[in-house]
């Protein structure tokens, strides 16, 4: 059993080594793949593999990508605040270490969430029923900080209301995979367009090595991230705007906090799955569907399969980001982002339709005009918030 375990555990680290590099490729879209085929073709291997398998790949994506993120600005979900540091960076020839700040955040996020993972599941299991009671007005009130800490307030607060209006129409639209096309044109084509239209150029990169201020930024995303990874509608973008305003940092401080989040608010669901049987992400919704409740003893591998795979990506993120590094100058950047944005839109016409196309468009639009607000981006996921609160309320 322990070699089955080691294999589907790599396998884990392929697969989310391909999702994290692929710009609109998620670990949702993987999950929920695995889950309908888990009572056909899947049927005769060991639901425990398949969830070691989804634990390595959702971890491993964790790191990865931020690569994507940083080097072609077409970020995933959980990373989009990284592309305005991150693109700093790497027009003054820092992609690198760019990635590498966030790599060191994710790694330090392992290690601190294995720690505490015990601990948070008694508290959550305790205290769960009393917070989910003023789930709508924590959302309300996080939402309100989000835009009171930008410093274009009423810019800030037109962005969010726009996503939010755009999140609920695409939300109760009767189409496959809704967050795909909202998600990717809010923080991917958009960002890709704009791209393509001013002819960004890269300069040489080179491989340079700065001080890491660790221990505010973890502290911050230690005391942001419970809260995200089990509240509906919260990801790592809010769980880093909070964190920085509870620990302010310059920003290599600030990339090391989005990094440590995403990796925590990723691990923290799956501490939420085991102590309250709530799925906060679709990795874990997935191993839900698969297995049902957490056992103490499947939650354990999956903290063992967690440890792993964070030591494993860390060292596969530094030789990718070498690898990718060394050969950004010889591309043609412009040809790059518009190869990324076919695909991305090949890829919502095939999983969500023409109507999703439609609304590929739409949050495109959106996410062009935020940024010629010149706003943070992460008000842009009122398109969850917004839902997620009329949810509870109406």
């Amino acid at each position: 059993m322990l070699i089955e375990i080691i294999l589907f555990l790599l396998l884990g680290i392929i697969a989310g080594t391909f999702t994290g590099l692929t710009p609109g490729i998620h670990i949702n879209l993987i999950g929920a793949f695995l889950v309908s085929l888990s009572a056909t073709l899947f049927f005769s291997i060991n639901p425990i593999y398949l969830v070691v398998f989804i634990s390595s790949m959702a971890i491993t994506h964790t790191f990865l990508d931020f690569i994507p993120s940083i080097f072609l600005g077409c970020p995933d979900t959980d990373t989009e605040l990284s592309v305005l540091p991150g693109h700093e960076m790497l027009k003054q020839g820092k992609g690198y270490e760019a990635i590498i700040l966030t790599n060191y955040g994710s790694l330090a996020a392992i290690i601190v969430l294995l720690i505490v993972s015990f601990p948070f599941v008694f508290i959550l299991s305790k205290t769960y029923n009393l917070i989910s009671e003023f789930i709508p007005y924590i959302l309300i009130l996080t939402s309100i900080i989000m835009v009171y800490s930008d410093k274009r307030k009423f810019s800030a607060c037109l962005v969010f209301i726009l996503a939010g209006l755009l999140g609920f129409l695409t939300l109760n639209l009767e189409i496959s995979e809704p967050l795909l096309p909202l998600l990717t044109g809010l923080f991917g084509s958009s960002m890709l367009i704009l791209s393509i239209k001013n002819k960004t150029k890269i300069p040489e990169q080179r491989i340079s090595k700065s001080k890491v201020e660790i221990v505010k930024p973890l502290l911050a995303a230690l005391i942001a991230s419970p809260l995200c990874g089990f509240l509906p509608g919260l990801g790592s973008g809010q769980a880093a705007v909070m964190g920085n305003l509870i620990s302010r940092t310059g920003r290599k401080g600030f990339l090391t906090l989005i990094g440590a989040t995403n990796t925590l608010v990723m691990g923290f669901s799956f501490i939420s799955l085991y102590a309250i049987s709530k799925t906060r992400t679709g990795a874990t919704a997935a191993i839900q569907q698969i297995i049902g409740s957490l056992s103490l003893e499947t939650f354990v591998l999956i903290l063992f399969v967690i440890g792993v795979s964070g030591i494993i990506s860390y060292y596969l993120t530094i030789f990718l980001a070498r690898f990718f590094m060394y050969r950004l100058n010889k591309i043609n950047y412009t040809k790059l982002s518009a190869i990324t944005l076919g695909l991305l839109c090949i890829l919502v016409l095939l999983i969500s339709g023409p109507i999703g196309f439609l609304v590929l468009i739409a949050s495109t639009l959106t996410g062009i005009f935020s940024i010629s607000l010149n706003v943070r981006r992460t008000n842009m996921m009122g398109c969850l918030l917004i839902p997620t609160i009329l949810l509870y309320l109406l």
